[in-house]
């Protein structure tokens, strides 16, 4: 840098002197960068800026171009701002309030006296639209803090104020494009008409602030993407959502529902309490597999055990409390501290090391009604939950024989793209460095061993110790986080634990908390929408339906009922007078993987024709030959996966 310019380069290596002040736009075009009318932002080292800032020191510039991520963050923050255009030009007394980009677009909360219709949001879009064809510059401008705080305070936006206020710094930029300003660090496209496929998908209520003490805004939700191609291909995947959405499939599939009287609670019908009881069912064969105890601890203990674990200072928002026999109590949220009391309930010895306590008791949590979400979020709930008292030396194999569980898990549910993540010590952790340098070595390790490819998250793990978590895509190649295993060194302390070591001397144990699905409930919804309610056979609800052509078959269907379920397949008849494509088709939306026809040539054989999903008519069988045909696949766990 010289008194009268800067220097900036590109990540190339191309260098050029521009008078200080000149924009990034200008630098670009002084550098050669041919794609600059492109770009729509630019990054200046690790900062995105818009593309006219002013450079008033040495830099290295990259364009920010609509199909990086960084400028697909870009595009969508300009469609929120120009979604509150919209809004403020077609009803001028609604109050503008935070508007950020998120995971699938964007969202810009309203504080409106009547509710958004479908109707509303069709003109919001259509005058979003208006407003990119006529391409307005978008502008940033700083001002005094206190300056701002008047002018938004003049415009009646009262949600602006209370932001500004609450900003330490002195000045704050704003956008104009036209005749709206709002308050915003930025950056922004050049112009709206940069903005050329966006789509606005539903209307919700949010809290202001996320507080619910707060009061109820309208939030509009939106999505942008530099082509209109892309635009097309997410709103389909939305539309495929939509149809996969567990909450529809649970209704339509008679497997749970939700009530006012428990709110966030579900109730399992009894095809879903099958669906729920088989999960636990194959986890028990896990188990019995890889040697693991199962327990049962009690929902409500006395509060003293929450602070001796430390659940009641970091964790007692989320928890519910009673009191009985004069004594504060909670309902337990986790299993842990009460695994813990189970494990100094004796002495122990080396020997009876690796303690492998498993307990699928309910657990309650406090969630907030605004972020409780079908079966995803629930408040009462159940975990495939276990912990694992070992050794220090032991962590190696133990950790290598969950790792072992969770991925044959994954594969029999069809869930073959993971990614794998180790959490390190964080910035507030107990123990010393040589225990975490040892702990975390010794997760690489296991995952290195295994040839499993992993990223590093620095300063995820809990404070107790490290962590594995295991993270699967599914069929919308959406992420969801699954088995965990995480290493304690806090609990056993907290709860003196001991064993006798080899050579006679008390040793602490080191605490292995460890799931494989997680929340039984969570692990539901989500395979429920990785396999649009096809289970495979051994999960399926009903695995087989008979069907009858008339009346005259019921008897033959009855006693074709009886011997299946004697076999301990799950199967029941449709013995309506409806004619036989609508019992199929209806065995078909409730998802019935075999379907079995039954007319007058089969009770004449004594057979039955079989129909499988997905596959259309099989050839017509004796009952023992088609029940030998099924009998492997229909069993708890059955390989395969999900269809």
């Amino acid at each position: 840098m010289t008194d009268d310019g800067i220097r900036v380069a590109l990540p190339s290596g191309a260098e050029a002197f521009v008078a200080r002040g000149t924009t990034a736009a200008d630098a670009l075009r002084a550098l050669g960068e041919r794609r600059v009318g492109e770009a729509i932002a630019v990054k200046v080292g690790d900062h995105v800026l818009d593309l006219s800032r002013g450079l008033v020191a040495d830099a290295t510039l990259a364009p920010v171009f609509p199909d990086s991520p960084e400028g697909l963050d870009v595009l969508r923050h300009s469609s929120a701002h120009l979604l509150a255009h919209a809004v403020k030009r077609l009803f001028p007394n609604t109050q503008v309030t935070i508007g950020p980009v998120i995971e699938s677009g964007f969202y810009y909360d309203f504080k409106r006296a009547q509710p958004f219709t479908p109707e509303d949001l069709e003109r919001i879009e259509a005058t979003m639209r208006e407003l990119a064809s006529e391409n307005i510059p978008v502008s940033r401008r700083e001002m005094r803090r206190a300056e701002a705080i008047a002018l938004f305070r003049e415009m009646g936006e009262h949600y602006k104020v209370e932001i500004i206020e609450g900003i330490p710094e002195d000045h704050v930029s704003l956008y104009t494009q036209g005749d709206f300003t709002d308050l915003c660090r930025g950056p922004h496209v050049p112009s709206t008409g940069r903005l050329r496929a966006f789509k606005l998908t539903s209307v919700a209520g949010a809290y202001w602030r996320g507080d619910e003490r707060n009061e109820m805004l309208q939030r509009i939700y939106g999505t942008a993407f530099p082509t209109p191609k892309q635009l097309k291909e997410h709103l389909a995947l939305l539309e495929e959502a939509k149809r996969r959405d567990h909450r529809r499939l649970g209704r339509e599939l008679d497997l749970f529902s939700f009530h006012p009287e428990a709110p966030a609670s579900p109730f399992f019908h009894p095809k879903g309490a099958i669906v729920y009881n088989t999960l636990v069912a194959y986890i028990r064969d896990l188990y019995r597999e890889f040697g693991y105890d199962e327990v049962l601890t009690p929902q409500i203990l006395d509060v003293e055990l929450w602070k001796r674990s430390g659940h009641y200072e970091n964790y007692r928002e989320n928890m519910y409390f009673t009191e009985a026999d004069e004594r504060q109590m909670a309902v337990k949220p986790m299993n842990c501290p009460s695994h813990c009391l189970l494990y100094a309930d004796g002495k122990r010895s080396y020997r009876d090391l690796p303690l492998r306590l498993a307990d699928f008791g309910r657990l309650h949590r406090y969630e907030r009604s605004g972020v409780t979400a079908g079966l995803t979020r629930v408040r009462s709930f159940s975990q495939d939950d276990a912990h694992i008292f070992c050794a220090p030396e032991q962590i190696d194999a133990e950790v290598t024989s969950v790792v072992e569980m969770i991925f044959r898990t994954y594969d029999l549910f069809g869930f073959s793209e993971r990614r794998i993540y180790l959490g390190t010590r964080p910035e507030r952790s107990i123990g010393d460095a040589a225990t975490w340098e040892r702990a975390e070595r010794t997760l690489r390790e296991v995952l290195k061993r295994r040839g499993i490819a992993f990223e590093v998250h620095p300063g995820e793990g809990a404070f107790y110790g490290p962590k594995i978590d295991f993270c699967i895509l599914d069929a919308m190649r959406r992420e969801w986080q699954l088995g965990t295993v995480q290493l304690d060194f806090s609990l056993p302390e907290r709860f003196d634990l001991h064993f006798i070591n080899r050579e006679g001397k008390e040793e602490r144990p080191v605490m292995i908390h460890r799931a494989l699905l997680g929340s039984i409930e969570r692990f539901m919804a989500i395979l429920l929408e990785h396999c649009a309610g096809d289970f495979p056979l051994w999960l399926a609800p009903v695995q087989v339906r008979l069907i009858t052509v008339t009346d005259q078959q019921q008897a033959y269907a009855q006693q074709v009922v009886a011997t299946l379920r004697a076999s301990g397949l799950r199967a029941e008849a449709d013995l309506r007078n409806e004619k036989l494509g609508y019992k199929i088709r209806e065995a078909e939306l409730q998802k019935v993987p075999i379907v079995l026809v039954i007319g007058e040539k089969e009770v004449a054989a004594q057979t039955v024709a079989p129909r499988r999903r997905g596959a259309g008519a099989l050839p017509a069988s004796d009952l023992p030959s088609f029940i030998a045909s099924i009998a492997t696949e229909a069993r708890p766990g059955a390989p395969g996966g999900v269809p």
